[in-house]
């Protein structure tokens, strides 16, 4: 898989650690789609459209119960995986009708990340675990005000490669070694995943945190006026 973001291929949308099971909904994006990311009672990502297909209200306003995401305006339950609605609380005799479905993508757990697929066709291999190396350790995700493309091409100048087979940059900030994973978040807007080898708490994390936020600044610099 290539470093590209198109919607051909999965996306680093979160880390995984951020979705607790049976738990919390995290907001996430990808190419403009904005996503309720959360985790049914067997531990599976769910990925779904942002949206109660009964109000269009957020379901990350909403609560997890279980398999089952509950919208938090009429309470509508959606089922996981499949996103059918099986509960309207205020006509509980009431089969919910089968064409009130919300929109789910494909989600995935590797490499200490949620990936997500936008396309409704076959999803492509999945993405490698060894996209970040085993034992590393996460940083921060870095927003910046700036297409993926330049995001990269700013990684690009500072001595990160790609390798065609992983969707990461691999390079150094600070002289200390990281892994990138951009995502194309929204117009002008990427989010840079960064993961180190330096350990939590050390003088190197705290560095390394200084460096990205320089990177910040100057790949912002380099973009274009709007």
């Amino acid at each position: 898989m290539s470093a590209d973001s198109s919607i051909s291929t999965w996306h680093p949308v979160a880390r995984s650690a951020e979705l607790r099971l049976g738990a919390n909904i995290v907001a996430g994006f990808a190419k403009g789609q904005e996503f309720a990311l959360w985790r049914s009672a067997d531990g599976a990502p769910q990925a779904w459209e942002n949206r109660c297909p009964h109000r269009s209200v957020r379901f990350t306003l909403g609560h997890v119960m279980k398999d089952r995401l509950s919208c938090a305006y009429h309470g509508w339950q959606y089922a996981a995986g499949s996103g059918q609605c099986t509960q309207i609380p205020a006509h509980p005799d009431m089969p919910p009708p089968r064409n009130v479905c919300a929109k789910v993508f494909s989600a995935v757990d590797a490499a200490g990340m949620l990936w997500v697929h936008l396309a409704d066709a076959e999803p492509p291999p999945l993405p490698r675990d060894d996209a970040v190396p085993p034992g590393w350790s996460f940083c921060r995700t870095l927003a910046v005000r700036a297409d993926a493309a330049g995001a990269r091409d700013a990684l690009a100048a500072r001595g990160f490669s790609a390798d065609a087979s992983l969707p990461a940059m691999r390079g150094a900030l600070d002289h200390i070694d990281a892994v990138a994973l951009v995502l194309d978040a929204q117009p002008r807007l990427a989010f840079i995943h960064l993961w180190t080898d330096a350990a939590p708490g050390t003088e190197a994390m705290k560095a390394l945190h200084v460096a990205a936020r320089g990177l910040r600044g100057e790949i912002e610099a380099r973009q274009p006026a709007a």
